[in-house]
C-alpha cells in the first residue's frame, strides 16, 4: 500500500537571515509594546530626564526614552524587578519589540530609576492628561480603596524600644570582649609569624556584630529623638509615628524622655511600619489610589504608612485635581473612609461623597471611630442616604 508522507512546515534553526525583521513584526500590531514604546516617543516630555546628560566622556548611555519606556511597560505587566526586567531584554520578544533589541543590565536598570525617581513620577501626571484628552478619563465619579503592601523587611528584623535597651549593653560588652580577644590572638600571631604578616584582621562574623551594634544604637536613638519631639512632630509626607507610637494612625502619647516599650523601628527598612493584614501583621506600607468609575484610570495615588485609610481620602482628591486641571464630582470609599471630619471636607470641596459609616443604627456605635452617630450628624446622612439608596429599584 503506498502511503505518502505528509509535508511540513520548514524548521531549520541554523538558517541565516539575509535581512534581520524589523521590531515592530516581534508582536502584533495592537499590542500593548507598540502602544507603550510610541507614547513615550512621541507623546511624553522626557527632558527632565535627559537634560542631566552633559557629559561626553565614557560609553553613550543607554537612550533615556528606551528606558523609560522600559519600566513603563515592565511595570505595566507586573515586572517591577530589575533582575527581572533585564532577563526580559534577553528572552521576551515584546520586550525586544519596546527596547529595540537593547539589553541593558540590572544595575543599569536600578540606577536608572533610583537616579530619576522624582522625574518618572511625574511622568505619571503626563500620562493622565493623555487619558483625559483621549477622553479616558471622565471624573463624573471616583472611586478610592486601599490595600497593605509587604515592605521588603521582615517584621521579625523590628526590634522594640525596650528589646534595645536590653541588648545594647550585652552586645557591647560581648564585642568589648571579642575586641580584647582579638587584641591577644593578634599580638600571639605576631609574635610566631611576624608584624608583617596578615592576621590582625576582625572576622566577619566580628564585624556583622558591630554592625549591628551600631544599627541598634542609631535606631534607639531615633525613637528617643521622635519620643522627646512629641506628637504632631512628624512630617506629614513622611513615614509617620514609629510603630508601638500609635493607634489607629494617631500619636497616643506625650513628650517623653524614654519611647514606650512597645516602640519599634525596622532595621531593614527604616520607614516601613508594623500594621495588620490578612489576619497577621506585616511590615509594610499602605498603599491608596483613585481610580476614574469610566475607564478604570488611576488618577491619584499615595504610599502612606498609617494603617487606617481615613487619613488618605483628601489627599487622593486633593491630588486628583491638581494632576487633572479638575475638581471631582463624585468619590465613593468603604468604611475606612467614613468619618465625621472627611465628609466636612468634602462638602467643603463641592464634592459628593459616598463613604459607607458601616452596618449601624442611628445611636448605635460606629466601628470605625468609637463614637455615636447621632453626635455625628454628617455620618447619619450619609448612612440615611445609603440606606434610602438600597431600597430603590
Amino acid at each position: 500500500m503506498l502511503c505518502m508522507s505528509k509535508t511540513f512546515r520548514t524548521w531549520d534553526v541554523d538558517q541565516a537571515w539575509l535581512l534581520p525583521p524589523s521590531v515592530h513584526q516581534f508582536v502584533p500590531p495592537g499590542h500593548l509594546a507598540h502602544f507603550v514604546r510610541d507614547t513615550v516617543r512621541e507623546a511624553l516630555d522626557i527632558s527632565a530626564i535627559t537634560s542631566v546628560y552633559k557629559a561626553e566622556q565614557g560609553q553613550p548611555p543607554y537612550h533615556p526614552g528606551m528606558m523609560v519606556a522600559l519600566l513603563l511597560y515592565g511595570y505595566s505587566r507586573g515586572i517591577y524587578s530589575s533582575r527581572q526586567l533585564a532577563r526580559a531584554c534577553e528572552e521576551r520578544v515584546d520586550v525586544m519589540a519596546v527596547t529595540g533589541l537593547n539589553r541593558p543590565d540590572f544595575r543599569t536598570v536600578s540606577d536608572f530609576r533610583k537616579r530619576h525617581l522624582s522625574a518618572l513620577q511625574q511622568l505619571f501626571v503626563q500620562v493622565l492628561r493623555l487619558c483625559q484628552a483621549a477622553g479616558l478619563v471622565k471624573l463624573g465619579h471616583v472611586a478610592v480603596d486601599g490595600t497593605k503592601l509587604r515592605a521588603n523587611a521582615s517584621r521579625h528584623k523590628a526590634m522594640s524600644y525596650k528589646h534595645m535597651v536590653q541588648q545594647e549593653p550585652k552586645l557591647a560588652a560581648e564585642v568589648a570582649s571579642w575586641l580584647d580577644q582579638a587584641d591577644a590572638a593578634d599580638t600571639t600571631e605576631d609574635a610566631q609569624h611576624g608584624a608583617s604578616q596578615r592576621g590582625d584582621e576582625l572576622p566577619d562574623w566580628m564585624a556583622d556584630k558591630k554592625r549591628r551594634l551600631e544599627r541598634i544604637r542609631a535606631a534607639k536613638a531615633q525613637l528617643e529623638a521622635e519620643a522627646k519631639a512629641g506628637p504632631g512632630s512628624t512630617d506629614p509626607d513622611g513615614p509617620g509615628p514609629s510603630s508601638g507610637m500609635q493607634e489607629r494612625g494617631a500619636r497616643k502619647d506625650k513628650p517623653a524622655d524614654t519611647p514606650p516599650d512597645k516602640a519599634q523601628r525596622n532595621f531593614t527598612d527604616g520607614d516601613s511600619r508594623i500594621m495588620p493584614s490578612g489576619g497577621g501583621f506585616i511590615a509594610g506600607y499602605n498603599g491608596q489610589i483613585a481610580v476614574d468609575a469610566a475607564h478604570q484610570i488611576i488618577v491619584a495615588q499615595r504610599l502612606a504608612t498609617n494603617p487606617a485609610d481615613f487619613a488618605s481620602l483628601v489627599p487622593l482628591v486633593d491630588q486628583a485635581r491638581s494632576n487633572l486641571g479638575r475638581k471631582l464630582r463624585e468619590v465613593s470609599g468603604d468604611t475606612g473612609f467614613a468619618t465625621e471630619a472627611n465628609l466636612e471636607a468634602m462638602a467643603a470641596r463641592r464634592v459628593k461623597a459616598y463613604l459607607s459609616p458601616g452596618r449601624i443604627r442611628h445611636g448605635e456605635t460606629d466601628p470605625t471611630a468609637g463614637r455615636v452617630l447621632k453626635r455625628k450628624p454628617r455620618m447619619q446622612a450619609m448612612a440615611d442616604t445609603i440606606r434610602r439608596a438600597g431600597h430603590r429599584m
